[in-house]
């Protein structure tokens, strides 16, 4: 009995493990299944997003989705592989336990997969139309966005134009053109990316985005072209203008360098004698010289408005116009300075004339004694010494020949001298002198001894005599009224000028009180060579504070004084009584006026101190003159007035000259 119980329980606990076993499969299945169908229902609301065929209507909108869909791609493929991975070790496990339904398990797992695997291909595809929509859409807004740079720089070009016009200068013309051009070339990167991205999207779409494609390319290269066109255009005007005003600029500074030559030339003082003639004539070569340095720079000037001639230059009559004027400046310049040199040659022959004239002056007058002797000697010894004597001064007189020869000439250089030197007595009285003995050196020279005259020398630069030699015959004579026809005026001051100014004295170097340290506004008087300040224009007949009147003759102008806090301020030192005054001006024209003024006014005060020596007894010369010739008579005054002179100084020694002098015959 016990062993049936036994067996029976034995049985029992058989079928209660079995129905365990089985029971616990049952549970796993349906844990598997509720997983499996949980899955199969994710995967399917995701292929729905993943399916979608929206792709955005503007660049903005599908770079919307594609932001949306990409954040969907990772988070359902993180999610959806964890799932999947944790089903297929389910039933993997399941299968191993050796699950009666394992062929249902597998049917599930192979389902779960390929389910998996079509939303992963879905997902795929989704990403792969919006990245090609986001690429079709980025071209059309990169089109519009070139478009707008395209015309932003289109509605510049008439602001470049019109800079061009005004009185830009050319590097700010060039400077703006380059950064205009550099701003283009920014552009020529982004037009070639759109051409690459119109042939890659024109292989992916077809008909009608295709077509809108191609004429989205069309537009922005027909825009670019005729952006190129008109940049080329007006970088060709601003080069043309640049040209114009380079052209302008050299000219500018041509004529003013021609005008300063010009106010160069023949503006020195008036020579005196042949040395300052010769210092004249090298600083006159010193201008050429400089001339012909400029020489180079002058044709490439010339060259340069022939150039932009021969370009058609817009500006060709203002181009035509500045040139003609370099041309007519430069046949100026060169004009003047031919007949400024050929007036100092002749200047030059004329006091080398009048050198000669004096020496040969000093020769007949020291021979005059000899000549107008009535010695004939007592004895033979006596004759034949008178003989010898006689025939030295005829040897002496034949050496002289050539140089009286060329001083009776008559050139067109003597008749300029006489007027040119018509001032100067002395000069008169060589030539009067030399035609008074014309007729009577012949007869004491011997016909053979006479050159001919296609013998007589050409004309030549005659060497300067000694200081010796001329200041010997530099004695005060009378001349003849014949001989100087109008008598030489004396300088007077011409210089006037009037207006107002600041004064203020110069203390650096002495003790004044503060009142003298501030500018002060006078109105000043230039007249006679002497400058007067005044409290205002109408009360000019008391000067400012009683000062004296400031003669000019005391004074010097110096425009260098370093004065660097106020502009138009030159010095005037007044030497007489140690004393500087700084004189401001309103402008720069008045500050030049006054210098001009001054300095004009200082010249005369030394013109005219330089009469005052080289002609201290006038008065009492021409008295002298004129009693000579009531002693002699008119014909003989025209002929002998130096012997006329000679006589009446020996008759103040008790002897009296021949009034008539018989020709040798």
């Amino acid at each position: 009995m016990c062993s049936q119980i036994d067996r029976l329980y034995v049985s029992l606990k058989d079928l209660v493990e079995e129905r365990k076993c089985q029971l616990e499969q049952q549970y796993w299945l349906y844990q598997l299944n509720r997983e499996v169908d949980e899955l199969e229902q994710w995967i399917a609301e995701r292929e729905v997003t993943a399916s979608s065929t929206e792709l955005g209507q503007d660049f903005e909108h599908v770079t919307v989705l594609q932001d949306k869909f990409t954040e969907f791609t990772s988070e359902t493929g993180r999610l959806g592989q964890e799932r999947v991975t944790a089903v297929n070790q389910m039933v993997d496990e399941l299968i191993d336990y050796g699950h009666a339904d394992a062929a249902t398990i597998a049917e599930w797992k192979d389902a779960v997969n390929e389910a998996w695997a079509d939303l992963l291909e879905l997902m795929e595809t989704r990403g792969q139309m919006l990245a090609a929509s986001h690429q079709l859409h980025k071209f059309f807004s990169d089109c519009r966005e070139v478009l707008v740079h395209i015309g932003d720089k289109q509605q510049r070009l008439p602001e470049v134009r019109a800079r061009q016009d005004g009185s830009t200068n050319t590097s700010t013309l060039q400077r703006l053109m380059n950064t205009f051009e550099h701003d283009i070339q920014l552009l020529v990167g982004q037009v070639r990316q759109l051409q690459e991205s119109a042939a890659q999207l024109r292989t992916v779409y077809a008909g009608e985005k295709a077509e809108a494609i191609s004429i989205r390319e069309q537009e922005v290269m027909q825009a670019w072209k005729e952006l190129l066109i008109s940049c080329e255009e007006c970088r060709v005007q601003i080069t043309t203008a640049t040209d114009k005003l380079r052209f302008f600029g050299v000219v500018r500074d041509q004529l003013m360098w021609m005008d300063s030559i010009i106010c160069q030339i023949g503006t020195g003082e008036k020579p005196r004698d042949v040395s300052s003639v010769e210092v004249l004539m090298n600083y006159h070569q010193n201008l050429k010289s400089e001339v012909e340095a400029r020489q180079k720079s002058m044709q490439q000037c010339i060259e340069m408005g022939k150039t932009l001639l021969a370009a058609r230059n817009p500006a060709s009559e203002e181009i035509k116009e500045k040139l003609e004027k370099v041309l007519s400046k430069q046949r100026e310049l060169t004009e003047k300075w031919d007949k400024h040199w050929e007036e100092l040659q002749h200047m030059l022959e004329v006091h080398q004339f009048a050198q000669e004239a004096m020496v040969a002056e000093a020769w007949l007058t020291a021979q005059e004694p000899f000549l107008s002797s009535k010695e004939l000697g007592a004895s033979v010894d006596e004759v034949e010494q008178l003989i010898r004597r006689h025939e030295a001064f005829r040897k002496a007189a034949a050496t002289w020949e050539e140089r009286f020869s060329s001083l009776r000439r008559l050139t067109t250089v003597s008749q300029w001298g006489e007027i040119q030197l018509s001032p100067t007595p002395s000069h008169c009285r060589s030539v009067g002198r030399d035609s008074a003995f014309s007729d009577t050196l012949p007869q004491w020279v011997s016909g053979e001894n006479r050159p001919r005259a296609r013998d007589r020398p050409k004309p030549r630069r005659r060497p300067r005599p000694k200081e010796g030699m001329v200041v010997e015959t530099r004695r005060s004579r009378s001349a003849p009224a014949q001989s100087s026809p109008t008598a030489p005026q004396p300088p007077t001051h011409t210089a006037q000028h009037e207006g107002f100014l600041f004064r203020k004295l110069d203390i650096e170097s002495q003790k004044k009180s503060s009142n003298s340290r501030s500018w002060v506004n006078l109105y000043c008087v230039l007249t006679k060579g002497e400058l007067a300040f005044y409290k205002d224009s109408k009360n000019t007949t008391t000067s400012y504070n009683n000062e004296p009147i400031i003669n000019l003759s005391s004074c010097s102008c110096d425009i260098t004084n370093g004065y660097k806090k106020k502009k138009n301020v030159f010095t005037l030192k007044y030497e007489k009584k140690s004393q500087n005054y700084l004189i401001k001006f309103p402008g720069k024209d008045d500050l030049k006026a006054w210098i001009t003024s001054i300095n004009t006014s200082i010249c005369e005060h030394e013109e005219m101190a330089k009469w005052g020596q080289s002609h201290p007894t006038t008065s009492s010369t021409d008295e002298g003159t004129r009693r000579d010739g009531s002693r002699a008579g008119a014909s003989e005054r025209g002929e002998r007035s130096d012997r006329a002179d000679r006589g009446s100084e020996r008759s103040d020694k008790g002897e009296k000259p021949e009034k008539k002098t018989g020709k040798k015959k």
